[in-house]
């Protein structure tokens, strides 16, 4: 997959919404094959971002502790 994503679960530490939405950029950018859209997608990218980093939040809030990293 995309190795400039860096996990963002970490032990003693929370992940910060900018990391998150890095994470999100890098993973819409990978799925879309687009590094900058075109104006005609814009809106549709930005809104992808927006929602896998609201979907990656909800994730990292809901994992319990002790699985395995």
């Amino acid at each position: 997959m995309c190795r400039s994503i860096k996990v963002l679960r970490r032990k003693d530490e929370t992940a910060t919404n900018d990391e998150i939405r890095a994470a999100a950029l890098q993973f819409v950018r990978k799925v879309s094959g687009y590094r900058t859209p075109s104006r005609a997608n814009e809106e549709v990218f930005e809104a992808a971002v927006d929602e896998v980093a609201e979907a990656s939040r909800r994730l990292l809030k809901s994992l319990r502790p002790g699985g395995r990293a």
